[in-house]
């Protein structure tokens, strides 16, 4: 499969977030801990340089917890600010700010000196599409002030938010970048759901998928199968779909129908904690 989507709005936004940069004292990247390399956008990397840079590793109560740490221990290593967030439960969101304020002390510091108190300090967040900025937001802030939702692009234009009295902050669309160096960064946006799925074929990513967790986690394959994984992918995607009772007429397995069920069952978390990536 040959992964790619960069919708018009993307350009747009991006120019919005290079217009804005100049306000911004801290730059927040959002990626998913499942896939902490591939869910960084290099245009956010480059735009953020010369700023103050906090990561957060969300949806890691979907992410295999012995990795999660050490994509922590390896980004803190870097130089970076982070923290692990889930951002439907609030999970570690309440640790944000202090992060925040430690990534821009020496502001904080030097606004003191020249006896400016209490000026918020101006965050820009930033992430793919479908990486859970907005309901990071809504958790952070303590209310419902972005809207949400479960589809790549939701977010269309900026807006400031006021958190709380240390913090405002810009939010911006999720936005991809035009051209993957590496197909592999396109599969593992296209697994956690950050393309979209109307313009993928679901059957060869669900294969793509099976293929990879034979090879990490077949332990977890087999016991969310119920059955012997020794068989090809698509043989096995196959035999998934007569288990979950996904048929067409004259008793055919209907691949299309059990794929979207895995997909769905795996960024759900309900095959197990799962990490694509290793340090």
């Amino acid at each position: 499969m040959h992964f790619q989507w960069y919708p018009g709005h993307m350009t747009k936004a991006k120019r919005m977030m290079q217009e804005n940069i100049k306000l911004i004292d801290v730059v927040i990247e959002l990626v998913d801990a499942r896939i902490p390399v591939s869910s960084r956008n290099p245009d956010i990397k480059q735009l953020a340089s010369g700023k103050k840079q906090v990561i957060l590793l969300n949806k890691y109560d979907l992410a295999d917890d012995v990795y999660t740490k050490k994509w922590k221990e390896y980004y803190d290593n870097k130089g970076y600010f982070t923290a692990l967030v889930n951002s439907k439960s609030g999970k570690g969101v309440k640790d944000v700010n202090e992060v925040i304020m430690k990534a821009c002390s020496e502001k904080i510091e030097r606004d003191r000196k020249r006896g400016i108190l209490n000026r918020p300090v101006r965050a820009m967040i930033a992430g793919i599409p479908n990486v859970g900025k907005s309901t990071f937001i809504n958790s952070f802030a303590g209310k419902a002030c972005t809207k949400t939702g479960d589809k790549p692009g939701v977010t269309k234009g900026k807006q400031w938010i006021r958190l709380n009295k240390n913090v405002e902050l810009l939010d911006t669309p999720g936005i991809l970048w035009p051209k993957f160096e590496d197909q592999k960064v396109g599969l593992n946006l296209a697994l956690i759901g950050s393309i979209s799925d109307n313009i993928l074929q679901l059957e060869e990513l669900a294969e793509e998928l099976i293929a990879v967790l034979k090879e990490y986690y077949p332990k977890l394959l087999e016991g969310y199968l119920g059955f012997d994984i020794s068989l090809k992918p698509y043989e096995i995607l196959e035999k998934y779909a007569y288990k979950r009772g996904c048929r067409l007429k004259g008793d055919e397995a209907d691949t299309n129908r059990a794929a979207i069920l895995l997909l769905d069952d795996y960024r759900g978390g309900k095959i197990g904690k799962i990490t694509l990536e290793r340090p």
